[in-house]
């Protein structure tokens, strides 16, 4: 009899063990492309000229892979378009040709497994649902959760597996001991309950510690940063209308964007120099995040409202007063920054921080603006050395690439993560 039962518990263990391996292993990817790590390099590298649904300078990625005949062509392209172009590959020189022989900047330093995940991210993006009028075009709670929490999930799935793998074994162990005490005649008291046995309450007790410590790391970490903060405005302004549809240059407004370290808000009379002749809006309907339908018209009258200007008459009726405007980017204090070397020698496009703003009616935090992500920026993108008058003290690194030695520049090589560039 005990060595019947002895062998089925045996049996049952190595089951166990097998079923353990097999779903771990079901759920480990090999090398599985990382979508959250791709949009990073994307931000980094490829939003000045490329949008995932639309045509920009470069064009729209949706389907990207499927435009290509080998995947690896693809990879080489990215790395450098020049060589597949002079390769006589019929698509890369038809694209060549369709965008007036404007050739895509190369970027040797990604690795494949940056590319993949940069691919990964397109096809994430593709596969979304656009957002409904009056989503602000800010990202949803649920692609986000997507994007950061896929990783999290299969760890916790695994971890899950093991626990209750572990509780299984230890009750096959305290069977085996019962049946072996009983074979040589040895008392055996009853098995304490799980909930009373210490080894489970101390489990238990390190789980919840663990799972406890990670949240309390996490609301840590994001203790001061206000990554999607939209505030309402005193008067309803469409980013969307005035940098998207009309094309206005973000420098015309934020002038200090590339002569100061402050962009700066604009004061009332760069409003007024197109709104004393553009009395009321005719655009497309406009609406807050909520979906509340807004009135173009009656906004652009609050701005004749605060500065005192009868449209009618066409003059200034009374003093005006300054706009209360919510400031929506902020940093500490201890953190310098300056637009003006960003944008000018940088020559770092808008979007790259403040994510697509041309698309944007009302304007949220794109980024968390963490010194992770600056740093993680300062790393991976190319500063354009040559030819600007910034770098000219660098002459090793002149040398460097006239020599062959190196291709390109990246900020980090140029003192972009040392400690004092941020903070003074």
């Amino acid at each position: 009899m005990y060595c019947r039962v002895s062998i089925l518990l045996r049996k049952q263990f190595v089951s166990v063990l097998i079923l353990c391996v097999g779903l771990v292993f079901s759920f480990t990817p090999a090398r599985a492309a990382d979508p959250a790590a791709g949009k990073a390099i994307f931000q980094a590298n490829c939003a000045s000229c490329h949008n995932v649904q639309k045509k920009l300078t470069g064009p729209a990625l949706k389907g990207v892979e499927d435009r290509w005949p080998d995947k690896q062509l693809l990879h080489k392209w990215i790395k450098n378009s020049a060589g597949v172009i002079a390769s006589g590959d019929a698509y890369a020189n038809a694209l060549y040709k369709e965008y007036n022989g404007t050739a895509m900047p190369a970027f040797p330093t990604l690795s494949e497994a940056d590319i993949d995940n940069i691919l990964a991210f397109v096809d994430a993006e593709s596969n979304k649902v656009p957002a409904a009028p009056g989503g602000g075009g800010g990202t949803t709670t649920a692609a986000k959760s997507e994007d950061s929490g896929s990783s999290s999930l299969i760890f916790g799935v695994i971890t899950l597996i093991l626990a209750v793998v572990a509780v299984i074994l230890m009750q096959i162990n305290s069977n085996l001991n019962k049946l072996a005490a009983e074979k040589e005649g040895v008392d055996h008291p009853e098995p304490v309950p799980f909930y009373k046995n210490k080894a489970y309450i101390a489990l238990g007790i390190m789980i919840l510690f663990m799972i406890g410590g990670y949240f309390t790391i996490q609301g840590a970490i994001g203790l001061g940063r206000t990554q999607d903060y939209m505030p309402e405005q005193p008067i309803f302004y469409s980013h969307k209308v005035h940098a998207g549809t009309n094309q206005i240059s973000c420098l015309y407004c934020h002038s200090g964007a590339e002569k100061s370290k402050h962009a700066m808000i604009p004061s009332e009379n760069v409003c007024m120099n197109c709104h004393k002749a553009i009395t009321e809006y005719t655009g497309e309907d406009l609406y807050t995040a909520e979906g509340k339908k807004v009135n173009g018209t009656a906004e652009i009258q609050k701005l004749f409202d605060k500065v005192g200007w009868d449209p009618k008459a066409g003059k200034y009726v009374k003093a005006g007063e300054p706009i209360e405007w919510t400031k929506i980017h902020n940093l500490p204090d201890h953190v310098y920054f300056n637009h003006s070397q960003h944008i000018v020698a940088g020559k770092v496009q808008c979007q790259t921080c403040h994510g697509n703003i041309q698309e944007m009616d009302e304007v949220h935090q794109h980024a968390d603006l963490s010194m992770g992500w600056c740093v993680n920026c300062h790393r991976t993108t190319k500063v354009q050395f040559v030819e600007n008058d910034y770098y000219k003290i660098f002459e090793k690194l002149h040398k460097d690439i006239e020599s062959g030695h190196i291709d390109s520049v990246t900020v980090e090589m140029v003192g972009g993560t040392e400690c004092q560039k941020c903070h003074y």
